[in-house]
């Protein structure tokens, strides 16, 4: 079934909930887990599970991703795989953006012409998770379905931000609800194994990745051809019909939406753990990126208590607990980091950079700093003495240099922080 899916991977509109990571890139092309873009997550799933068609639709701050992804995914003259980006224009049919998930895939569609293909399997760019993709695509086949919604089961807070329905005990979905109101979610309980109501989750989310026959997603689009998202319109549509059949697929592996900047500093900081959940260290379900040949991470004196080090760094700080370090990092002498991600730079300066510069204005962190609770965007400078802090309580700002959000410290990307400057708690 592989030879014959083209995976769409949706790239998310202005992404205002991660900002300011997305002030300059879209949401797919967000750093993550030091090395990584968020794009790598579905485009290494895809690979690992054999699909080698996909197409990303982006709209908002593509340049970053657009080369990213050029230089990255290459396939041979022998192979018929692409990863092709389709970003929102103007044709004589639509004068429009993309106006929602499935408005985005419709206008894709007649853009596949050439090529060949039966099912359709979309997907979100902002995700953390390992997904055997090919195991969906025989489940699909298997219940002989018209359309697939990968699931996770949910507990009743998480509940309403999500799409959520009923499945019966064949599989198939009876009902579907988007993001339901707290005072009428307990109505959408279904019936899940003990291990999953034992940790209060009694409730079936949709992980927004689908799969779709072709030739039935031509026909739901023909019918609600105003319809412009797949979990508030087309989903519920092809459920309430008895035209279709639509089915859940379980899914019972670690799974991150990166839906704002609280959730995208935890995901990245459970890495660091000893055994995390999104396994980065197998040898067969790799995650792929650009291949950058950078030298080694070298440290003088530097105690690392679960750090994620990424290559090409050079750190003469005192503690590294508990972050992610992206590449090319430098990090001054004596200098703490707790609970954070440094993002790291683009370039190295060169020697007459190093010679002509202030220390105090060089890429990374200076000398005797202290950094807890926050995130460090690419090229940033963070001169001497430097105190970040964020925590709870803290009130959500914004000025030139960085950002406060959800007790979260981000400071911005290309910014620089002078000597003595105290930010967040003191």
């Amino acid at each position: 079934m592989t030879e014959k899916t083209v995976a769409l991977i949706l790239g998310g509109g202005v992404g205002s909930r991660l900002y300011p990571l997305t002030m300059e890139r879209s949401k797919p092309a967000v750093p993550i887990a030091g090395k990584y873009r968020l794009i790598d997550i579905p485009i290494s799933n895809c690979l690992n599970s054999d699909i080698r068609k996909m197409v990303v639709l982006t709209m908002y701050n593509s340049a970053s991703l657009n080369k990213h992804i050029k230089n990255t995914y290459h396939f041979d003259m022998f192979s018929s795989g692409f990863v092709d980006i389709m970003a929102a224009e103007q044709t004589a049919t639509s004068k429009d953006w993309f106006q929602g998930t499935a408005d985005a895939v419709r206008q894709t569609i007649p853009r596949l012409a050439n090529v060949d293909y039966e099912f359709v399997l979309i997907l979100s760019g902002d995700q953390l998770y390992n997904m055997d993709f090919e195991g969906l695509l025989e489940y699909h086949l298997k219940q002989k379905a018209d359309v697939t919604v990968a699931t996770i089961p949910v507990i009743e807070k998480e509940a309403t931000a999500f799409g959520i329905m009923k499945v019966n005990a064949e599989g198939m979905i009876d009902d579907f609800v988007e993001k339901p109101n707290i005072d009428e979610v307990g109505k959408w309980k279904s019936v899940l194994p003990e291990e999953y109501t034992n940790e209060g989750k009694h409730y079936l989310a949709s992980m927004g990745i689908y799969v779709f026959s072709k030739v039935v997603l031509d026909e739901l689009f023909d019918a609600q051809s105003g319809a412009n998202d797949f979990g508030k319109e087309i989903i519920p549509f092809a459920v309430e019909s008895d035209r279709y059949r639509v089915t859940s697929f379980p899914y019972d592996g670690y799974w991150a939406d990166i839906g704002n900047i609280s959730s995208f500093h935890e995901a990245n900081l459970r890495l660091t753990g000893y055994l995390p959940e999104f396994h980065l260290y197998g040898n067969q379900k790799k995650l792929y990126t650009h291949a950058r040949m950078l030298a080694p991470s070298k440290f003088f004196g530097t105690q690392i208590t679960h750090g994620l080090i990424s290559d090409g760094c050079i750190c003469h700080g005192k503690e590294i607990s508990r972050c992610v370090i992206g590449i090319r990092s430098r990090i001054g002498k004596d200098t703490i980091m707790r609970d954070s991600i440094v993002m790291g730079n683009d370039y190295y300066q060169t020697v007459d950079d190093l010679a002509q510069l202030p220390d105090n204005e060089l890429l990374g962190i200076g000398n005797n700093c202290f950094i807890q609770n926050a995130i460090l965007d690419k090229n940033v400078r963070i001169g001497h003495n430097v105190h970040i802090k964020g925590g709870a309580g803290l009130e959500d700002i914004e000025t030139d240099t960085y950002c406060i959000k959800e007790g979260i410290i981000i400071v911005k990307k290309g910014a620089f922080i002078k000597d003595n400057t105290k930010i967040g708690l003191i």
